[in-house]
């Protein structure tokens, strides 16, 4: 090879053999004898590690199977259902979020006024069952002329057995008396409910036994929780 052969002297004489070119010869056998070596040693990287290593006294290395259910395992099924459920009653009942005249017209009536941090109630009679599409109950707010739809709300004689959102917690509503305007009144049965409103005159619309209520704040912020009964941050709307 060209490296191994000898310098000549420039002025025509014969140079000593050069050096530096068997050094260079050197570390290229080196390098070649380390990478032989590198492949015929088993690959550490590739080998799977016992699950049961030790590492010190009293201490195993973590079993790689784990390791990897842990890291690759998905979200929490029952967020993904929640987030997905939340989003399909967002859809259902956006054309509402600022239009009340729209809920009017499919059905929903007023049943209750302000109620202090929660809002005024409508009804929609028609409506049975749990859907996250048809809730028989939405929540508003009102700024002047404004309203503004804040939650949905569901209401059952009793608390379900089985959770209808994922964590859902559940409120109450007493046996009351409700008059067409929204004024209410409580009463524990409904033979003692007033034919008339005593706050405004209003005729009686119906009554109802003690309701486990289950709110979602779909439509405004609550920093008290998603499903919590009231919400502070509705305090300015308390006057109507």
């Amino acid at each position: 090879m060209p490296w191994l052969l000898s310098e000549r002297d420039p002025s025509g004489g014969q140079a000593e053999p050069a050096r530096r070119p068997r050094r260079r010869l050197l570390i290229v056998v080196s390098a070649v004898a380390l990478l032989a070596s590198a492949c015929a040693a088993p690959s550490v990287a590739n080998e799977p590690a016992a699950a049961t290593t030790a590492v010190g006294p009293g201490h195993q290395a973590p079993d790689p199977a784990r390791v990897h259910h842990v890291t690759a395992s998905p979200a929490n099924p029952g967020r993904r259902s929640l987030a997905g459920q939340l989003a399909t009653a967002r859809l259902a009942t956006a054309r509402y979020a600022t239009d009340l005249q729209a809920a009017r017209s499919d059905g929903y009536r007023i049943i209750t006024r302000m109620i202090p941090d929660m809002g005024y109630h409508f009804l929609n009679p028609a409506i049975q069952g749990f859907d996250v599409r048809k809730p028989p109950i939405l929540v508003y707010v009102r700024h002047g002329r404004t309203w503004q739809l804040v939650a949905l709300e569901w209401v059952f004689p009793q608390q379900p057995e089985v959770p209808l959102l994922p964590d859902a917690t559940y409120g109450s509503f007493d046996a009351a008396c409700h008059f067409k305007d929204g004024t209410f009144v409580l009463r524990a049965v409904q033979e003692h409910c007033p034919a008339t409103s005593p706050q405004t005159g209003a005729p009686f619309n119906f009554w109802h036994p003690n309701l486990v209520t289950l709110h979602v704040w779909l439509w405004y912020p609550n920093p008290a929780g998603l499903y919590n009964g009231t919400n502070p941050y509705l305090r300015p709307f308390n006057r109507g």
